[in-house]
């Protein structure tokens, strides 16, 4: 997966946050409005343990396909994880942390992806 698309990154840390069970996931597709990434995947855990447990699936699922992190920053208790992909910027939250940045408002222009569920069959908005 070293040379994955963008796209296709981002749809893999999908999978692996739904997998794991991640609350209102959505993924924006930034590239018009901004040059710090291709997409973001913003999506909210249940408490810090399952913000925690998200963020480990997803660093487990793309290190699978040959991808490290370039930067992670925050910290579960804290209430926001950033996982820095270069092009993909994950933010995993705990929801009242995640009203109060509302990045989703934030880059309103920004359109949402659809995240394919793959061989589970069906998809899932990206909204």
């Amino acid at each position: 997966m070293n040379a994955t698309s963008a796209a296709a990154k981002v749809q893999h840390a999908a999978r692996a946050a739904l997998d794991k069970k991640a609350v209102d996931l959505v993924v924006l597709d930034v590239q018009a409005v901004s040059s710090v990434a291709d997409y973001f995947l913003i999506c909210s855990g249940r408490s810090t343990t399952h913000v925690d447990t998200i963020a480990d699936g997803i660093r487990a699922e793309l290190k699978d396909g040959g991808l490290r992190p370039l930067h992670a920053e925050g910290v579960a208790a804290s209430g926001w994880l950033l996982l820095d992909y270069g092009d993909v910027l994950v933010h995993v939250f705990l929801d009242e942390t995640r009203t109060y940045y509302a990045l989703e408002r934030l880059w309103g222009d920004a359109p949402t992806v659809r995240v394919e569920r793959g061989e589970r069959g069906g998809s899932v908005a990206g909204s």
